[in-house]
C-alpha cells in the first residue's frame, strides 16, 4: 500500500483542528491557574497537551508505509 495524497491530506486537516482546539483548551486553562488561581485546570493543562501530543503522533503513523521493500 502507497501513501495516498488525499487520505493524508485529511489526516493532517484533522490533526490542524484537534491540535488547535487542544491549544485554546491549553491556553484557557492556564488562565485559569495563573490569573484566577484554580490550580485543579492544571491536569486540564496536562490532558490537552497530552491530547495533542498525541494526535501528531497519530498522524505521523498514519504517514507511514506498510509496504517496507523487496
Amino acid at each position: 500500500m502507497t501513501l495516498d495524497a488525499a487520505q493524508a491530506k485529511k489526516r493532517l486537516l484533522a490533526m490542524a483542528l484537534i491540535d488547535g482546539v487542544c491549544m485554546a483548551i491549553a491556553a484557557v486553562a492556564l488562565v485559569g491557574v495563573f490569573m484566577f488561581e484554580i490550580r485543579p485546570l492544571l491536569w486540564l493543562f496536562a490532558l490537552a497537551i497530552g491530547a495533542g501530543l498525541a494526535t501528531q503522533i497519530w498522524f505521523i503513523a498514519g504517514l507511514k508505509r506498510t509496504d517496507r521493500g523487496v
